[in-house]
């Protein structure tokens, strides 16, 4: 007799972990206007020449003018924890108005014929309404904006919090967040580029009931080193959105889960006053010498990062 599929997961989720060896802080070097905001969203990538880039969405802080729901910033670093940042951010909302509230969540492509492609989540005026747009540019400080990406609809609302990826067979995968029925949701599109054209698939998984991601679900980076299991580092949530970071395994082509943690593989640090947000949210993973680096925010203000290991 089959087994449920739930005992089948169980038992693969022994073939596959990740383990926490070691944390540390990321930090930021620059203008005032920079550091004086909180820090979400830390995309780090590595360039050929060794180098580490990142773009990071900088809000203004509890105590200050809610102005904009972010600004997008950017720099590079040589060792990956120290980033220095360039004097103006990269991607700021406006003059257009979908997105004039702010931008958010940057996702970073380096494309194969030199320059950058820039997921990004546009803030109407009333920030209270998002989709996910794109730029792309020769450097990090030319990017043009080239509208959305993938559109909102009434029943997958605010789209945001883009991950892309390329499958063996040449396809590309764009994995997203979306509004449904008072909760977070990942979806899934398949194009022939990485710019799309998109064609949405159905929800590549759902909340567990009995899991710590029991209500919302939100994208996280994807690790493709082993193009037979790519993995994704999710986050998710309960009701009263307690974040935590965990990870699922897919097939080859993305679009079936072959393994799930249990239990989450980050959450944030204990504290005597939880008065802050209790939010651990994954960015962006790469692996450097053989070390997987996952970047990740706490508390919606600072950046940190995780050296992983897979066992």
């Amino acid at each position: 007799m089959n087994k449920p599929k739930k005992d089948k997961m169980q038992k693969a989720s022994q073939s596959l972990d990740f383990n926490v060896e070691e944390i540390q802080g990321v930090w930021l070097n620059g203008p005032l206007a920079l550091c004086g905001r909180s820090l979400m969203s830390p995309y780090v990538w590595q360039e050929a020449d060794g180098r580490f880039g990142i773009m990071v969405r900088a809000v203004p802080a509890k105590d200050q003018p809610q102005t904009d729901t972010g600004q997008i910033w950017a720099g590079w670093s040589h060792d990956g924890v120290t980033f220095d940042m360039f004097d103006e951010p990269s991607i700021i909302g406006g003059p257009q108005p979908n997105d004039t509230g702010g931008v958010e969540d940057p996702t970073v492509v380096c494309l194969a014929e030199g320059g950058y492609l820039v997921y990004y989540t546009g803030v109407s005026a009333d920030m209270t309404h998002g989709e996910l747009f794109y730029a792309t540019g020769p450097d990090l400080q030319s990017l043009k904006k080239n509208g959305v990406a993938l559109a909102s609809s009434k029943s997958m609302g605010n789209t945001k919090e883009a991950t892309v990826g390329r499958t063996r067979d040449g396809q590309w995968r764009l994995f997203y967040e979306y509004a449904a029925d008072e909760a977070s949701r990942i979806g899934l599109a398949i194009g022939p580029d990485v710019d799309g054209p998109w064609q949405e698939k159905p929800a590549p998984f759902l909340p567990r009931e009995d899991g710590w991601d029991n209500w919302h679900l939100s994208t996280g980076p994807m690790l493709m080193d082993d193009p037979a299991r790519p993995v994704m580092f999710y986050n998710g949530a309960t009701r009263d959105a307690r974040w935590r970071i965990g990870w699922v395994a897919f097939s080859p082509d993305c679009l079936s889960v072959v393994d799930r943690c249990i239990q989450p593989l980050l959450t944030p640090p204990p504290t005597s006053n939880r008065t802050d947000t209790d939010i651990a949210f994954a960015a962006s993973a790469i692996v450097d010498q053989g070390n997987i680096w996952l970047y990740y925010s706490l508390e919606d203000q600072r950046l940190s990062r995780a050296r992983l290991r897979r066992s």
